[in-house]
């Protein structure tokens, strides 16, 4: 898949599926603006990747706060004048029953998760839909497909994500602007490395090809949503779980 010329910008670029896939889409030809709120794991990941040769730029954001946005896009559209991809990926979360959760707990959340990524692409779009071509990637969760055990909040926003992907993607289609979802299981991140070993050894039991997901496996995913192999498909959600979800 080739994205030679194109312009990319992947939130939650310094770890995880978010670097994976920064790293894919830069491999593939684009330039890629690398976003993220930690600075020093973002400029980390520039060098990293600059050293490979590839074309690519740190740019600070915290999706949780609106300034921030809109001063990220006004530095990003300012260099190059419009983006032609965009991948929603970063998220967090934390296992927690929902009657122990606090109303701030919560708000984190869906800030992070929902607006974080609607503020983003709200400041990203006109450009794109001026061009007549653009395309939009949200890493959803299948927490928010089938819900998840003390993930409720969670599994709301990334629900919101998903409905957010489908209307968005029926507003776009008239301007060639497809916007679909990736919804990864449980996959090999550093959020994952938090979670008790006795809970990852039964979700691995619960996986039918019995192992955790790459970051890589979920970013070949989104890649194939970042590319022209990707020009008639839109509205959708593809889950990379390992079978863990089979939604119908």
């Amino acid at each position: 898949m080739k994205l030679d010329g194109k312009n990319a910008v992947v939130t939650g670029a310094a770890s995880g599926i978010g670097k994976a896939t920064a790293l894919k889409i830069a491999r593939a030809g684009a330039r890629v603006f690398l976003a993220d709120v930690n600075e020093k794991a973002g400029a980390d990941t520039q060098a990293e990747m600059r050293s490979a040769g590839l074309k690519v730029d740190f740019v600070k954001i915290d999706v949780t706060k609106p300034a921030s946005v809109d001063e990220f896009a006004k530095q990003v559209l300012g260099t190059v004048g419009r983006v032609d991809i965009l991948v929603n990926a970063a998220g967090w979360g934390k296992t927690e029953p929902f009657v122990q959760n606090s109303p701030e707990f919560w708000d984190t959340l869906i800030q992070i998760n929902l607006m974080g990524p609607i503020r983003l692409t709200r400041a990203l779009l006109p450009p794109m839909i001026e061009a007549k071509y653009g395309k939009i990637v949200n890493v959803a969760s299948d927490a928010g497909r089938v819900g998840s055990l003390g993930e409720t909040v969670y599994s709301a926003a990334k629900g919101g994500l998903i409905a957010f992907t489908k209307g968005l993607a029926r507003e776009g289609a008239r301007y060639s602007v497809t916007v679909n979802a990736v919804c990864p299981g449980p996959t090999d991140t550093p959020l994952m490395a938090a979670v008790p070993e006795k809970v990852k050894e039964a979700l691995i039991k619960a996986i039918p090809v019995r192992r955790l997901g790459r970051p890589e496996e979920v970013a070949d995913a989104i890649l194939f949503f970042a590319s022209p192999s990707s020009d008639y498909v839109t509205g959708q959600v593809l889950s990379v779980s390992g079978g863990l979800t089979m939604v119908g």
